[in-house]
C-alpha cells in the first residue's frame, strides 16, 4: 500500500479534522547560493489557532514532498525549508480524531502514516530545514527532526514532546530521533521528565542549548535569518557540528534515570513513559527503521488504552470545559471591578491581594485587625514584585505602578468604602467569618460582590444575618494560589445571578478555571479528598501499617503519597475540614484519634526527612494507638476507591456540580490528580469501581475509553 493510499483510508476515521495545508512557495537564496522550496504549514485560521496533523493534514504534506522532491531530482531546487504560519509551527496529532479509533489495525494506520510522510523528508535527494518560528509540540517538533537541519526562534514561548504526558510516546520519531540527535540522557529530559513535570514547556534559547537546533534568532526577523544562515550552510560557509552520541554507559545510565523519574510520579501505574523507555534503550544501536516500528506498535497499542482516551478527556477539559464553565451566568451581567478589598493580611490573605493586584491592575486595599498585621501582608506583596523584578518580569515602571496600587488600612470604612469586590480570608469559623461580612456589609457600596476563601464552611449560613446576602459568593482559592488553576465559585442559596456573573468574569481576568458548585459542604475538592483521606486514616487507625496505607494508593500514580499531602495541607487544616464534615455527614466521615493527636502534638507531619526520604516520625509513631484489623495493600486500595466512588455518587445525586466531568475538572486542576487517571471517574469506571459501589458508570461509554 503506498503512503497516499494509507492516509485514504485513515482519513476516513477523522471526519472532523481541521485540515492542515502545506503550501509550496519558491525563492531565491541570498548570496546566490540557489533556488529554494519553503513548505508552509497552514490551516487557514487566525494566528491563535494551532496547527494540527490528522490523516488529510499528512496526505497535503505529503503532496507537497511529491512536489519538491521531484524538483530536487531534477536539480531545479538546492534546498528545502519546512515552516509555519505565524507564531505557530505547528503542534502535533489531531486529538479530536484519534479518540474515536476503534480498531488497533486503525491506530497502527496513524503511526505508520505519520513515519511514511515524515521520513521523506530525511531520503530527499537535497538537504530539508526545519523553522521552528513558533510553538511546536508533538508531531509539530517531530517533523523538524526528521530535517536535516533546524533554526528555532528565540521567541518562541513553548516547545515539548508532551506525549507520556497524555498516555502516549513520541510516535512519529520522536523516541527514536531524538537521543540519537542529542544524547539519551538530554533525551530523557525532554521525552519523560518534562511530560511527567506538569508537560513543562522549553523555550527557543533551552532548544539551542540542548542541541535539537542548530542556529537560534530573534523573533522579529526570523525567517529572514534562518535564509541567510541556510544559503550559508549551502554553500559551505557554516559547517554544523554535532557532538559524538555516547552509546556506552552512558545510554544505559540515562535510560535507568528516566526509569526511576517515571517510578516516583506514575509508581507504574501508567504505561506510556515505559513503553517510551523502552524504545530510546532500543534506539542505542542507531536502527531508525526498527525504532519507527516499535513507535508504530506502542502508539497503537497505548491509543487503544484507557490511559489514553483518559488524557485526551482530561485536556479537554482543561482546554474547552474549564474556559467555558458550565452553569455560569450570562457574561453581560457582570459589574465592572475597579478595586478589591481583601479582609485580612495573613500568608493566603497576602497571596490573593498579589493575584488580584497582577492580573486586574487595579488598587487592592488589605485589613487586619491591628497595623503590625497590615503592614508584613502590604510588605510580603511589596517584596513578591520585587521578585518578579528581579527575575525579569515586570520592568522597573511596572513594579512601581503595582506597588502604589496596593495599601493597608485599619478601618473598613476607609479602605472598602468604594470597592467593587472584597474578598475574606480569615480564621475558618463561621461566627468569625459573619461578623466580617456584617462589618463589610455597613460599608461598602451597595453593588458590591462579598466574597468568601472558605474551604468547607456553609456560604449560605455565611450570609444568613445580612440585609442583602444576594451579594454573597464563594471563592474558594487552593494553596498555591499562584500555582493551582481551580478556583471554585459557590452559589448561595440567595446569590443572585449578577453576583455570580461577577464572580465568573473576575475569575477569568484571573486566569483561573472556574467550576460552579452548589453549597454544600466542603464543596468539591476537599469533600472527595477528605473522604479519601479519611479512609487511608481510618484502616491506619484500626491496625493497618502506615506504609501499607501509603503504599496501596502508589497504582494510581498520585503527585504525592496521602500523608505527604496532608503534610502540605496542614495537619491542623485537614482535622478541621474533617470534622465539618464529620457533623454534615456521620456516616461517612470520621475523625481520626491519632490525626487529632498529631495536631495536638504541634506536629507538622506523620514524616521526617533526616535521611533525605520521607520516613515515619518516631514520636509520631508514639502516638499512633491502633487496632488489630491489618489489611493488604489490595484490600486498602479498593476500600478507599469504593468509598471516592460512593462520594462521587452521591455528590452527583445532590447537584453539587452539573457533571463528573467538573468533578474530574476539580480535582486535575485544583489538586494535580494526573490526566493519566482523567482525574478519577475515567478510572473508577475502568476499574469497575464504579458500576461495583454506584451500580452504573460514571461516564457514557466512548466518553475517556475506547468507543463501543
Amino acid at each position: 500500500m503506498t503512503t497516499a493510499e494509507l492516509l485514504k483510508g485513515a482519513a476516513e476515521l477523522f471526519p472532523d479534522e481541521v485540515v492542515t495545508s502545506a503550501n509550496v512557495r519558491h525563492l531565491d537564496l541570498p548570496f546566490g547560493a540557489g533556488r529554494f522550496a519553503l513548505i508552509t504549514l497552514d490551516n487557514g485560521f487566525d494566528h491563535t489557532k494551532p496547527t494540527t496533523f490528522g490523516p488529510q493534514s499528512l496526505a497535503n504534506l505529503n503532496t507537497a514532498i511529491d512536489q519538491v522532491e521531484k524538483e530536487a531530482a531534477a536539480g531545479e531546487i538546492v534546498g528545502i525549508g519546512v515552516t509555519g504560519k505565524p507564531f505557530i509551527f505547528a503542534v502535533g496529532a489531531d486529538l479530536k480524531g484519534v479518540e474515536l479509533l476503534k480498531k488497533h489495525e486503525d491506530a497502527l494506520a496513524i503511526g505508520k502514516g505519520g513515519h511514511e510522510v515524515f521520513k521523506r523528508l530525511s531520503g530527499l535527494a537535497v538537504p530539508t530545514f526545519a523553522y521552528y518560528n513558533g510553538a511546536a509540540m508533538g508531531g509539530g517538533v517531530e517533523v523538524g527532526l526528521h530535517c536535516s537541519y533546524r533554526t528555532v526562534s528565540a521567541a518562541l514561548p513553548a516547545f515539548s514532546l508532551p506525549e507520556v504526558f497524555l498516555g502516549l510516546v513520541p510516535g512519529w520519531g520522536g523516541c527514536t530521533i531524538l537521543p540519537n540527535l542529542i544524547g539519551a540522557d538530554k533525551a530523557v529530559s525532554v521525552i519523560i521528565e518534562n511530560s511527567l513535570n506538569q508537560n513543562k514547556q522549553l523555550k527557543g534559547g533551552q532548544v539551542y542549548d540542548l542541541g535539537i537546533a542548530d542556529a537560534l534568532f530573534e523573533g522579529a526577523d526570523f525567517l529572514e535569518q534562518s535564509l541567510l544562515w541556510t544559503a550559508a550552510v549551502l554553500k559551505g560557509e557554516i559547517a554544523v557540528e554535532r557532538p559524538e552520541i555516547d552509546r556506552g554507559e552512558a545510554w544505559d545510565q540515562a535510560v535507568a534515570r528516566g526509569r526511576f523519574i517515571a517510578d516516583s510520579k506514575v509508581h507504574g501505574a501508567a504505561p506510556a513513559a515505559y513503553r517510551a523507555l523502552d524504545i530510546i534503550a532500543a534506539a542505542k544501536d542507531g536502527d531508525l527503521q526498527k525504532g519507527y516500528d516499535a513507535e508504530d506498535v506502542a502508539l497503537a497499542d497505548l491509543i487503544m488504552g484507557g490511559e489514553l482516551r483518559s488524557g485526551i478527556y482530561a485536556f479537554n477539559l482543561v482546554q474547552k470545559r474549564g474556559k467555558r464553565p458550565a452553569g455560569a451566568p450570562d457574561k453581560s451581567l457582570a459589574r465592572p471591578v475597579t478595586k478589591v478589598g481583601v479582609v485580612g493580611a495573613g500568608l493566603m490573605a497576602s497571596q490573593l491581594a498579589l493575584l488580584f493586584l497582577r492580573r486586574l491592575e487595579v488598587p487592592v486595599v488589605l485589613t487586619d485587625i491591628d497595623q503590625e498585621r497590615v503592614d508584613k501582608g502590604v510588605g510580603y506583596v511589596h517584596a513578591e514584585i520585587d521578585k518578579l523584578l528581579l527575575k525579569g518580569r515586570v520592568n522597573q515602571d511596572k513594579a512601581n505602578r503595582l506597588k502604589a496600587l496596593v495599601s493597608g488600612v485599619l478601618d473598613k470604612a476607609e479602605g472598602f468604602s468604594d470597592a467593587d469586590f472584597i474578598i475574606e480570608a480569615v480564621f475558618e469559623e463561621i461566627g468569625v467569618k459573619q461578623q466580617v461580612f456584617a462589618e463589610v456589609e455597613a460599608v461598602a457600596p451597595a453593588h458590591a460582590i462579598l466574597a468568601t476563601n472558605t474551604s468547607s464552611l456553609s456560604v449560605s449560613e455565611m450570609a444568613s444575618k445580612l440585609k442583602n446576602p444576594e451579594r454573597v459568593v464563594g471563592f474558594h482559592f487552593f494553596n498555591p494560589v499562584a500555582i493551582l488553576p481551580l478556583l471554585e465559585i459557590v452559589r448561595g442559596e440567595q446569590t443572585d445571578d449578577a453576583s455570580l456573573a461577577t464572580a465568573f468574569a473576575v475569575a477569568k481576568k484571573l486566569k483561573k478555571t472556574a467550576v460552579l458548585t452548589k453549597d454544600a459542604p466542603a464543596f468539591v475538592v476537599n469533600r472527595i479528598l477528605t473522604r479519601f483521606m479519611g479512609e487511608i486514616q481510618n484502616v491506619i487507625d484500626e491496625g493497618t501499617s502506615v506504609e501499607v496505607a501509603e503504599k496501596a494508593i502508589e497504582p494510581l500514580g498520585l503527585p504525592m503519597s496521602p500523608l505527604v499531602l496532608l503534610e502540605l495541607v496542614g495537619p491542623a487544616i485537614g482535622l478541621h475540614v474533617s470534622e465539618t464534615l464529620n457533623r454534615a455527614f456521620p456516616d461517612r466521615f470520621t475523625v481520626s484519634p491519632n490525626l487529632a493527636a498529631v495536631v495536638k502534638a504541634g506536629k507538622r507531619g506523620f514524616y521526617v526527612y533526616d535521611s533525605g526520604k520521607p520516613e515515619l516520625d518516631p514520636e509520631v509513631a508514639a502516638l499512633l494507638k491502633q487496632g488489630d484489623v491489618v489489611l493488604t495493600e489490595e484490600q486498602v486500595r479498593a476500600r478507599v476507591l469504593d468509598a471516592v466512588a460512593q462520594e462521587i455518587g452521591l455528590m452527583l445525586d445532590e447537584g453539587v456540580v452539573a457533571e463528573a466531568q467538573d468533578i474530574d475538572l476539580c480535582l486535575i486542576t485544583g489538586a494535580g490528580w494526573p490526566f493519566h487517571l482523567g482525574g478519577i471517574t475515567p478510572y473508577l469506571d475502568r476499574e469497575g469501581v464504579s458500576e461495583r459501589v454506584t451500580g452504573k458508570r460514571f461516564l457514557e461509554p466512548g466518553v475517556a475509553s475506547v468507543p463501543a
